[in-house]
């Protein structure tokens, strides 16, 4: 079996299409033989021409398949009609593949890519980050909370940080001051483990002097366990 009628089968597979006699004979039914012959031979000639040029054979161009079965095709009708035989299968078969062979391939359309979302830049309050009770370490979410901030920075003109820590009213006053400068010190290293310059990064401490729910004092309240990422500029 030759290259051709290899790939012809899988061509046809691909494309849905079919070779059969009734192409041929809608087409040619009515000519007579030399008419006929002349039609084959001009697209053997076309489909030979096709085979040769490098624009084809060295491009990914499966126009080349079809002109290589056209040739065979096409040959092969030749030598019938030359024995005043009409072979209908091959002359179907002719058609078909010059026919394919003719069609330009239609470009790939590379859909667009989607744009860039516009950064969120909240500036009052760019990243909020709640601590367990009598905990300076960070919670599971403060990694993304923190990438938010680091990743929008340029975008938003952030050039600078204060890193406030707070407490609930749980402890005394002097313990929870501590508390909440650890919990400062700990999302400043987050940023800074981020590509923040430390030297855009101050912090302070609150304590439980700044609540976010006011609470009556000795009340655990998660809401107040945290660090305000703010804005400097």
């Amino acid at each position: 079996m030759t290259k051709t009628n290899v790939l012809l089968p899988l061509a046809l597979a691909a494309t849905g299409l079919a070779a059969t006699p009734a192409l041929a004979q809608e087409n040619w039914a009515g000519m007579d033989r030399d008419t006929l012959r002349g039609q084959v031979q001009q697209r053997y000639d076309a489909a030979l021409a096709a085979t040769l040029d490098p624009a084809y054979f060295n491009a990914n161009d499966p126009r080349y398949i079809w002109a290589s079965e056209a040739k065979a095709q096409c040959g092969i009708a030749l030598g019938y009609l030359k024995s005043n035989t009409r072979d209908e299968v091959s002359l179907s078969k002719c058609w078909m593949a010059y026919d394919r062979m003719m069609q330009v391939p239609q470009p790939r359309v590379v859909p667009a890519p989607e744009p860039t979302p516009a950064p969120v830049c909240n500036r009052e309050l760019p990243g909020l980050i709640f601590f367990e009770f009598d905990s300076a370490t960070p919670g599971s979410d403060a990694t993304e909370i923190v990438q938010y901030v680091t990743q929008n920075a340029a975008a938003c003109n952030w050039r600078s940080f204060n890193v406030v820590g707070h407490t609930d009213t749980s402890g005394s006053n002097a313990y929870n001051l501590g508390l909440s400068q650890r919990r400062a010190d700990a999302v400043a290293g987050l940023m800074s483990a981020q590509g923040i310059s430390q030297s855009a990064i101050s912090t302070s401490a609150k304590g439980e002097e700044e609540p976010r729910v006011p609470t009556a004092d000795g009340v655990r309240e998660l809401q107040n366990r945290r660090v305000e990422i703010l804005v400097n500029n």
